[in-house]
Order: structure tokens, then sequence, then C-alpha cells
């Protein structure tokens, strides 16, 4: 199994709201979410990314707002940089402020402002190359945003169709070793033409969201074909229980974010440019 160094990590999460059952859903069908047990299960992850090495800032749940619990929609962070997203569902788009003065004690901000929209689930990094899904929850503009706040930093930001489910990273994920892991049904994956591929079971249709956080590979515990299928090749795969969240259309990556502190730059204020 391959082993890399640990990097000190940032990750910064939010308590499960008790309005969760009012969450927005767009390709799933409405079903009670067990609010205590989501807590539980969300206690769960955020114990094993303290246990993966990462630092846990952990926000306060936010009552009337019932997705704020799914942190990486409101942000785009790279090394030099935390952009404030405009989501698509406009009922979402106040979860973004708590989360500016937070980002702001590790990074400059900028704003993502209309007519653009973009959600962070759409947004996959692989080293300098940022994968955008173009979404219902991400237009043109927003990618086109993304790419002009993301250009100084000499980002490559490339646009992939994504009509068949909710973000980007619900059909896939980064998880390493120059590896996607991807739902081939649900978007075009000849984008990635540089990377290694490992393609979900059918049966698996939402396996293809993973965390890599320090080599390690966090993916729900709903998946087993898929988590055999890494294990085979040599990931080290921690498997958690999500069905909750699940219930709210999330995978595992949506409810933190996760980011190097050792490039860690102090803005004085937040800045809308």
């Amino acid at each position: 199994m391959e082993r890399q160094q640990r990097l000190n990590l940032i990750a910064i999460t939010r308590e499960v709201s008790p309005s969760i059952n009012s969450c927005e859903l767009t390709f799933r069908g409405r079903e009670p979410i067990d609010v205590a047990k989501a807590i539980e299960q969300h206690r769960a992850y955020k114990n094993l990314l303290a246990a993966l090495g990462c630092e846990v800032i952990s926000l306060p749940a936010e009552a009337d707002l019932p997705d704020a619990v799914f942190v990486e929609d409101p942000v785009v962070v790279v090394d030099e940089v935390a952009v404030i997203s405009n989501m698509g569902p406009p009922s979402r788009r106040p979860e973004a402020r708590t989360l500016v003065q937070t980002l702001s004690r590790f990074r400059p901000i900028k704003f993502v402002t209309e007519p653009a929209t973009l959600d962070g689930g759409d947004v996959m990094r692989v080293g300098r190359s940022i994968f955008v899904g173009l979404s219902k929850r991400t237009n043109e503009q927003g990618i086109s945003q993304l790419r002009e706040i993301l250009r100084p930093h000499n980002y490559e930001v490339q646009p992939i169709e994504v009509t068949k489910c909710l973000h980007l990273k619900t059909a896939c994920s980064f998880i390493g070793r120059n590896t996607i892991l991807v739902n081939r049904s649900l978007i075009d994956d000849g984008a990635f033409h540089d990377l290694e591929k490992i393609e979900v079971p059918v049966e698996e249709s939402h396996a293809g969201n993973a965390l890599l956080v320090n080599g390690a590979v966090i993916m729900a515990k709903s998946f087993p074909k898929t988590r055999a299928q890494l294990e085979q090749r040599g990931f080290d795969v921690r498997a958690i229980d999500q069905s909750e969240l699940q219930k709210a259309e999330a995978g595992v990556t949506c409810s933190s974010v996760i980011f190097n502190d050792e490039t860690r730059v102090i803005s004085s204020a937040p800045n809308r440019n």
C-alpha cells in the first residue's frame, strides 16, 4: 500500500441543521431524515478527519439553513485564495456568511457574483487542473469568473457538462495516484485523458464521490463493491456510514472544506474584486 507524507490540513465543517429535512433536492425523492442519527454520523465523519491528521474547525449549526452542513458548496479553496461561490439555489446563498469570516484567517477572499452561479460540489482539483461541472447549479458565467480569479495563480479551468446528476463530484472524484473514481454513465470522462480511471459498478451509481485525505480515501460504506475494487489496487479506504446525509443528496466530500495549512496566506480584509 502506497504511503504518503501527511500534510498539515485544515478541515472546516458545520454542524447538522435541525431543519435538514427541508433540504434542497434535485435528482432524489424526499425521504425522512433522522436528525439525531445524521448528527451522530457527522460526528463520526469529523472524528475520522481528525484521525487522518486534519485540524477540524466545526462551525455551529444554522437552524434556518437546512443544507448548511454541506460546506463544500459555498466555497472553492486552493493554495493561494478562497473563492466564495454564488450558489445555484438562492435559498442556500446565506450559508457563505460565516464561512467568509473563518476562511479569511487562512486565505485572501474573492467572490463569484451575479449573474454567475457556482457550487463547490462542481469543482474538482487535480494539481493545477480545475475541472468544473456545467450543471443545474453552476452556469457558464460561474465557470468563467472562477477561471479569471484563478488565472493569475496558473490554474487551468476546464468545464465538463453535467446533466444526469447533481454535481460533477457526484459522478467522479480524485483519489490520488493520478487516479479518479468515475461513473461513466453520468458524465463523459474524455476530459480526464491524462488520468487513470476506476469505474464504479453499475449497482453503486453514486460511489464516484470519495474524499482523499492524507493518502486515505473516505467513502460511504453503502458501496462495498467499489471499496473492494480500491482495496485490491492498494488504496487505503475508510468507509463510514452516511445513510442519513445521503438522503439529502450528499456525498462524503460535501460536509467539509479541506485545504493545506502550510500554504496559509493572511488577508487583512475580504476583497470583492
